[in-house]
């Protein structure tokens, strides 16, 4: 059974799941496989809950005399192709996001400017890979007005195969950095993997949003002989042009627009927004998304309403004031980059008893000892008073700073000497769990 035919029962069962323990009347399971599970086993049960059609690529769990259970040659192929045919029967603007840092942030920004305006549809969390994109766009229904869909990627082709399923009508790459290089081989891996968003909407006429201010984004668009673009950036020649008012601790920046940007009118005022964001780091992700709602008609005092209502959940830029301590938290994930950005953005805030809390890099192949040396550096020249490092990698580096080997020490030491009246930036891969801190400081 092809895709088309396989939508048009979609369209009779608009609900697919992947969970035979979640089967909404009537939805259509699909048998995907992972290291340590095989859905293809659990179609039967998926009927028993309550699904109308299995779709399975393993014949010995296709009956058949049961038309419920439908054979594919690969179910992950089959879900992905049939969340394509319902994008396509969507007439409506998808924005395309994937980047090494803020695409997760860059798209809350940017869905909650777009929804002062459309009902907007967009990733919910970071489901952004070859699972949650389909599923993604599977949730899109006739309601909806515009998509803003994150793509994530850490191996080479990632981006370039989610494309072919997004489709989308613009996009944008937040930055290129340092990070997944065990996956990618090298900056230059990472480089081309990310631009292959470029090399769709090129190849499709379709718009570029592009941070005029990032040498490689530039010379990646550069390379690609783009003849639609907006720019957004702090540079003079940016088409919406921000700059930083203050970062004391939440960011506030003021912007302006230079075009019409798709509008009949031509903005020239300066605006002021009060973000609920930390990190000098976040002004690109607040300028992609005022230039993205310019584009799409959304008014200006309503995108700055936006930006002044947003508020950052899931351990992403939160500052979180407890009983003992004001926490600085980040710690969803790290790489490099954002390891390099929220240093400096610490460096910079001027506050007093600076304490950072920072946890391992991981997926950084050859690398890690180096990049990992390299932030131990970095921090030491920005003068925090305490550092506390967590894990096998910062454990092998030069320095002298206070060594844990997993979080576990650390919830130890918190137990018998908690840091009190402090700035504590709390950053670190997720698997180093150092997100089961602030509730202790």
């Amino acid at each position: 059974m092809n895709a088309k035919q396989l939508y048009e029962i979609y369209k009779q069962h608009p609900v697919v799941t992947t969970d035979s323990r979640n089967c909404p009347k009537g939805s259509i399971f699909i048998a995907l496989k992972g290291t340590s599970f095989n859905g293809n086993a659990f179609a039967k049960t998926a009927l028993e809950n309550g699904c109308s059609y299995a779709i399975v690529d393993e014949s010995k769990y296709a009956e058949p005399d049961n038309e419920k259970i439908i054979l594919v040659s690969d179910a992950l192929i089959a879900y992905k192709e049939l969340a394509r045919e319902h994008r396509r029967s969507m007439n409506i603007p998808v924005i395309g996001i994937t980047g090494t840092n803020g695409k997760t942030t860059s798209k809350e920004l940017i869905s909650a400017v777009l929804a002062e305006k459309y009902k907007v549809h967009h990733t919910l969390g970071n489901y952004n890979n070859d699972v949650g994109v389909p599923r993604t766009l599977l949730e899109m229904t006739t309601k909806d007005e515009i998509a803003v869909i994150e793509m994530g990627a850490s191996h080479p082709t990632d981006i370039k195969k989610l494309v072919t399923y997004v489709e989308p009508t613009c996009g944008l790459i937040t930055n290129v950095g340092r990070a997944h290089l065990e996956g990618f081989g090298s900056f230059e891996g990472v480089k081309k993997t990310k631009g292959e968003l470029y090399d769709y909407l090129k190849a499709h006429n379709a718009l570029l949003f592009l941070n005029e201010s990032n040498p490689d984004l530039v010379e990646m668009a550069t390379e690609r002989n783009f003849d639609r673009i907006i720019t957004y950036g702090q540079d003079d020649t940016a088409d919406v042009k921000g700059e930083i008012i203050s970062c004391c601790p939440f960011l506030k920046f003021s912007w302006q627009a230079a075009l019409s940007l798709g509008t009949e009118q031509v903005f020239s005022a300066i605006y002021e927004v009060q973000t609920k964001l930390i990190g000098a780091y976040n002004l690109d992700n607040m300028l992609a998304a005022v230039t993205i709602g310019l584009h799409f008609g959304v008014e200006p005092h309503k995108i700055c309403h936006a930006l002044e209502s947003y508020t950052p959940t899931n351990n992403r830029s939160q500052l979180i004031k407890t009983k003992d301590n004001y926490l600085i938290v980040d710690a969803y994930n790290a790489n490099p980059s954002s390891m390099k950005a929220a240093i400096e953005n610490f460096r910079l805030m001027e506050v007093k008893n600076k304490m950072a809390i920072l946890g391992d890099m991981h997926e950084l192949g050859d690398a890690t000892a180096e990049e990992h040396q390299r932030i131990v550096d970095q921090i030491d020249a920005a003068k925090i008073e305490n550092i506390w490092l967590v894990g096998e990698n910062f454990a092998k580096t030069n320095c002298h700073f206070r060594k844990f080997a997993n979080v576990e020490e650390v919830k130890a030491a918190i137990a018998l000497k908690k840091p009190t009246e402090h700035y504590i930036l709390i950053k670190g891969s997720n698997t180093t769990k150092l997100f089961e801190l602030p509730k202790l400081l």
